[in-house]
């Protein structure tokens, strides 16, 4: 997969991304994948700073020049319009790909579920998704591309699990709001689209389900992610993409 990819030193425009959920898993790998071409610009978004210090260290070590910008903030609980975006303007003017992975996993029966487990799940997994779309639609630049990670859980016909209802139901939910935007962006040409991963090894799907082995790690599916990301609003716009090599 890599050898689809720009080499480092290739002479490309700048590209100005942001990636959310980025101190561990598949956000943390997706950083690192972006960090390998010198031209790429990053945001990484999470609360964790400690996660967020590792990263830039482990970028810095792969690409001494790479440009990453640490930015802490809570998606659940803090304000985007003037903790967040003040702070993405400082670093950019414009935004070229906007990577929405954060992700919050609750593993309960629908009986043991609370009020505020579904309020939290489903801020995480959706209203930041929205809430940030909204405050840098403004700034999206010409024919830029945002790609939101859903998962299988949230693909209708999908196999489905015990335990993972308000997780399911709020990716789902994001499949639904991606094709939604994707209409009502088309005019400005922002693209929209939303991949699907089935089990990947993350820390969150092990602490899900501690018995089970994921087909694809962390590094691989953030190299498609990144590919994608850069390529894939050449052909693709309002579409939920599963990314499983087990079917349904």
């Amino acid at each position: 997969m890599n050898n689809a990819f720009e080499p480092a030193n290739r002479s490309i425009e700048t590209r100005n991304i942001i990636v959310t959920g980025a101190s561990k898993g598949i956000g943390y790998e997706t950083v690192k994948s972006f960090s390998q071409c010198t031209q790429n610009h990053i945001i990484a978004i999470s609360r964790d700073v400690l996660g967020l210090e590792r990263l830039v260290d482990d970028c810095k070590k792969m690409n001494p020049e790479a440009t990453i910008y640490p930015l802490p903030f809570d998606l659940e609980n803090d304000d985007y319009n003037t903790q967040l975006l003040p702070s993405i303007l400082k670093r950019f003017q414009q935004v070229d790909i906007l990577i929405n992975n954060a992700g919050k996993l609750i593993n309960k029966p629908v009986e043991a579920f609370s009020v505020s487990d579904f309020d939290s799940i489903f801020n995480v997994n959706v209203k930041s998704v929205f809430r940030l779309i909204q405050i840098l639609i403004p700034y999206m630049s010409e024919n830029s591309h945002i790609v939101n990670i859903s998962s299988m859980g949230g693909y209708q016909g999908s196999s489905k699990f015990p335990g993972l209802a308000l997780y399911s139901a709020a990716k789902g939910a994001v499949a639904t709001l991606s094709e939604c935007l994707a209409e009502e962006l088309k005019n400005r040409n922002i693209k929209v689209n939303c991949l699907a991963p089935g089990s990947v090894q993350t820390r969150m799907f092990s602490e899900a389900f501690p018995e089970y082995k994921a087909q694809l790690s962390a590094k691989e599916m953030a190299d498609f992610i990144r590919y994608f990301a850069i390529n894939g609003h050449n052909y693709f716009n309002g579409k939920i993409l599963p990314v499983s090599v087990s079917t349904p």
